[in-house]
């Protein structure tokens, strides 16, 4: 495993991103919507640095399940989303990776009829992108390599690194999950 951003960088990252929502919004109320599970640490992050008025809510969205490393069938759930009719709506999402996950979340969030839906990124990934959109914050643009920590998991593991880290190809192929690693 080796790191792509220390916590150091991630925290940088996510106060800048915090400033420019902020200053976006300019005191406007806001809904932010967390896409589960892995933009929970992002989330919990980011909305303490806003100095905005905010609502928080989450929604699921999946296509990685298990061992998996290219997405597969988008599964989204809208349970806990709240209402957002009339409101301004900020979607935090961890990665970019095809772009098919954002674009359908907006898709299936509009028909609930916001005053405006944009959405925030932690990491946009290189070469990977199949969609025209473009997310609207991008915390930091990662090579194309399967990432873990910060949110982001591998077999239900990893989630709460400090950092953010590739696996290499021998850790992604065993069969057994990873022996723990220290906080770096």
């Amino acid at each position: 495993m080796k790191t792509i951003l220390s916590a150091d960088q991630l925290a940088e990252g996510i106060a800048r991103l915090a400033d420019e929502t902020t200053e976006y919004y300019q005191g406007r109320p806001l809904t932010v919507l967390g896409v589960l599970n892995g933009s929970i640490i992002v989330v919990a992050d980011l909305v303490r640095r806003m100095d905005l008025p905010l609502q928080i809510g989450f929604v699921q969205a999946n296509s990685y399940r298990g061992a998996a490393t290219e997405p597969g069938e988008l599964r989204i759930s809208l349970e806990g989303l709240p209402d957002i009719q009339g409101r301004h709506v900020l979607i935090v999402d961890d990665i970019f990776d095809t772009g098919h996950t954002m674009t359908a979340l907006i898709a299936e969030l509009q028909a609930f009829q916001p005053a405006s839906l944009r959405c925030l990124v932690l990491l946009r990934k290189h070469g990977r992108k199949a969609v025209s959109m473009e997310p609207d914050h991008v915390g930091f643009e990662i090579p194309n390599e399967f990432v873990v920590g910060y949110g982001l998991d591998y077999k239900d593991a990893y989630r709460h690194l400090p950092y953010l880290a590739a696996l290499e190809q021998h850790e992604i192929r065993s069969e057994a999950l990873l022996p723990e690693v220290q906080s770096k």
